[in-house]
């Protein structure tokens, strides 16, 4: 399977923040931010893939400050890891004054995909192309929060689960 480089999938997306995304004190709701943060990110892992994708964890998802209503929201994701069948893709937020045009770092995350065939079974996915040092240092810490996803599985399997009152 030919290999695609991260450019070919990356995706940047923006959206003003309305009244309706916002609580009443006029700070958006986390929840609309993260519906954003995976609708950037399933963009990102369906380029890639080429087929159906089905998100299968979200890590780290942090917000560093508030957005409030009237704000732009721009989403910038991008693939840092490919496996198999899943992939990593890191989402950065940004929220910006669109009077004064000072911009903030509002959120990251990381979201983990994976690629299903016809029959809803997960598929092989093509190799991801690494051009930058910046990319490559993506790719190593995505494998780094991989490898700490499996361990925590495998913990999560070696606890009984709790009895059911």
């Amino acid at each position: 399977m030919k290999g695609k480089k991260v450019a070919e999938s990356t995706v940047i997306m923006a959206q003003e923040m309305r009244p309706q995304d916002a609580n009443s004190t006029g700070n958006v709701h986390g929840g609309t931010i993260m519906k954003l943060i995976e609708t950037a990110a399933g963009v990102v892992a369906t380029r890639h893939a080429r087929a159906d994708v089905v998100t299968v964890s979200v890590d780290r998802l942090d917000f560093y400050h508030t957005v409030t209503v009237g704000e732009f929201l721009t989403m910038r994701a991008s693939l840092n890891y490919v496996g198999r069948t899943s992939m990593e893709v890191g989402v950065r937020v940004e929220s910006e004054n669109p009077i004064t045009g000072t911009r903030k770092h509002t959120s990251t995350a990381y979201l983990t995909f994976v690629a299903l065939n016809k029959k809803g079974r997960p598929t092989p996915l093509p190799p991801i192309i690494l051009e930058t040092k910046e990319q490559e240092r993506r790719h190593e810490e995505a494998k780094a929060r991989r490898q700490t996803r499996l361990l925590e599985k495998t913990r999560e399997k070696e606890v009984p689960p709790d009895p059911v009152d």
